[in-house]
């Protein structure tokens, strides 16, 4: 792996439509060296997602969840992004510009199919379609205490050895692309009895599965995939304070963004 030493990695952080401890979180960035990083929030975020916009950024983090307006106790209302923000998108992936999606960030923009694919799965918050499947809502289960375990050897989970374990939040959810890297599996039943259901949660109806059907879920918890030209990682942990100052996370996450930002990244996700 090629990290670049002689100048600060520059990430731009997107948050905004789901609460976090904003401390803590910001504080787990500050603890990286040899890289400084920007704060942007929704929807100032999508006006940034162009080649020419985003050109001062080596690498792009998501932990928003765009294109949703909570309206509990009614399902939440879902939103198309710009034109202009599509049209950037597509542009940065062909441009090959690097990226994360963390944890709930694979919920963000349920209508836009592109989104889903560049990150290879999508957290469906009440049922919905991808590329004209139907699919049902999504199962949640926090706090869980797991162990997640490396897949083979790879950039990204250096260093981790025979894995770690962490309390957290597990997501019930499908892959939808099938052309990923499996980084890190989690050691869990993904099956419905041990999940509750998303929509439910959505209409004030928290811990329950009425009315709910979903099939097994993946337990890839961390993948790498190439989107047109650009190297991204999905790690779907990282949902409150106690991970985020994990140590172990913490090398998972900084190991990710050194990895999306290396020549060997570019080099593999333009083959």
């Amino acid at each position: 792996m090629v990290i670049r030493y002689d100048a600060p990695l520059n990430l731009l952080v997107s948050t905004k439509g789901h609460p976090f401890d904003k401390p803590a979180f910001f504080g787990m960035f500050d603890a990286m060296r040899g890289m400084t990083w920007t704060h942007v929030e929704q929807p100032a975020t999508a006006a940034l997602l162009t080649p020419e916009s985003a050109s001062d950024f080596d690498a792009l983090l998501f932990y928003d969840v765009p294109g949703l307006q909570f309206r509990t106790p009614q399902p939440p209302a879902l939103q198309e992004p710009p034109e202009r923000m599509k049209q950037g998108f597509r542009a940065l992936l062909a441009a090959g510009k690097p990226m994360i999606f963390l944890h709930h960030a694979v919920a963000g923009w349920p209508l836009w199919d592109d989104y889903a694919e560049a990150i290879g799965a999508r957290f469906f918050y009440q049922p919905g379609r991808y590329k004209g499947r139907d699919y049902p809502d999504s199962g949640y289960l926090f706090p869980v205490d797991y162990r997640l375990r490396p897949e083979g050897k790879h950039p990204v989970t250096e260093g981790l050895d025979e894995g770690f374990t962490l309390t957290d939040e597990l997501y019930l959810m499908p892959l939808l692309e099938p052309d990923v890297v499996p980084l890190l599996r989690a050691e869990f039943d993904f099956t419905q009895e041990n999940f509750y259901s998303a929509a439910n949660a959505l209409e004030a109806r928290m811990w329950t599965r009425d009315g709910w059907s979903h099939g097994p879920g993946t337990d890839l918890v961390a993948w790498a995939r190439k989107a047109g030209q650009a190297p991204t990682v999905t790690i779907l942990c990282g949902n409150d304070a106690d991970t985020y100052g994990n140590a172990n996370f913490r090398k998972l996450l900084r190991n990710a963004i050194d990895w999306v930002t290396s020549e060997e990244a570019a080099a593999w996700a333009a083959a």
